[in-house]
């Protein structure tokens, strides 16, 4: 994909008159740099130079979108595999144990969890992976959406990643989501106990030809299942979790209560809040002690006429 970039790079530098170095001129980097990207060598293109291509050249976001498929190519080879056949897949069933998928995730909430990844390496890095997860859900707005059907761990729910503001978002964007037909939300409570996934997310995708692929993933490792067998285990895997789970109905309910009590808490004062507003008010009512002239009048012994 590097070289297929590089080829339309430099092709449409060609048609447009120019040298490598009025190019490098026009992107704010060096021509070796521009050299770089036509042999394909060094270091991947970033999101913004691809976005800077595109405007010196006129390539009407050529560059842009062939940009993603370039930037895989850093991912391992499992990642790369598992990502191109979630591109082609007609269903997928996901049990999420620690986050929101990727395909329901909020851009916000998106770059709260991509930010604490042990690999990203700076603010255009994340950018990058940000805008790399956004693009990913185009997909289920498109004609061959997949059917999406996912189970979530109440922990997802509960874990407020980003804060109370980004989560409550989120959780809008969860139950708007379940409104679209192709797809199925579930939440595995707590109260199911100890279950066969437990150490991490699974993820089932079906192909066009009814093949079926697993994936399943840890916090710093993933692995692609294809052997037939292994696959028909983990399905079996998640059909137990889907068992387990609250009916859809009860599951929206579930995220509904949690989204409620999570805004109720976020107008909980801190600690300190409320040790400042208990001095403001003793020193109030001091302040009223003395206006009344500096005694309280016990109970039953007004003073008469």
């Amino acid at each position: 994909m590097a070289a297929l970039f590089g080829a339309r790079v430099r092709r449409l530098r060609t048609a447009a008159g120019l040298t490598q170095a009025e190019l490098g001129d026009r992107t704010h980097v060096v021509s070796t740099r521009i050299t770089q990207i036509e042999r394909a060598s060094g270091a991947k293109p970033t999101l913004e130079l691809a976005r800077a291509l595109d405007a010196a050249l006129g390539a009407e976001d050529l560059l842009v979108e062939l940009w993603p498929y370039v930037y895989r190519e850093a991912f391992p080879d499992w990642s790369r595999k598992f990502m191109e056949y979630a591109e082609r897949a007609v269903a997928v069933r996901e049990y999420a144990a620690h986050v929101v998928p990727g395909l329901l995730q909020t851009e916000d909430y998106a770059r709260a969890v991509l930010r604490v990844g042990r690999t990203l390496g700076n603010e255009e890095q994340l950018k990058e992976r940000v805008t790399l997860r956004m693009g990913r859900q185009k997909r289920l707005a498109t004609p061959d959406r997949p059917e999406l059907w996912v189970v979530l761990d109440e922990a997802v729910l509960r874990r407020p990643v980003g804060g109370q503001t980004v989560m409550r978002a989120q959780s809008g964007r969860l139950l708007a989501a379940a409104r679209e037909a192709h797809i199925t939300l579930q939440v595995l409570p707590f109260d199911q106990g100890e279950h066969d996934v437990m150490g991490g997310s699974l993820t089932l995708l079906t192909m066009p030809d009814g093949s079926e692929i697993a994936y399943t993933e840890g916090a710093h490792y993933g692995q692609l299942i294809e052997d037939p067998d292994e696959v028909r285990r983990f399905a079996l895997t998640y059909d137990r979790l889907r068992a387990a789970a609250l009916p859809p109905l009860m599951s929206l309910d579930m995220i509904r209560s949690v989204r409620e009590d999570n805004h109720l808490g976020a107008k909980v004062p801190s600690r300190s809040e409320r040790r400042r507003l208990a001095q403001e008010q003793l020193q109030q009512s001091g302040r009223r002690q003395l206006r009344g002239g500096g005694r309280r009048v016990p109970r039953g012994r007004r003073p008469g006429p």
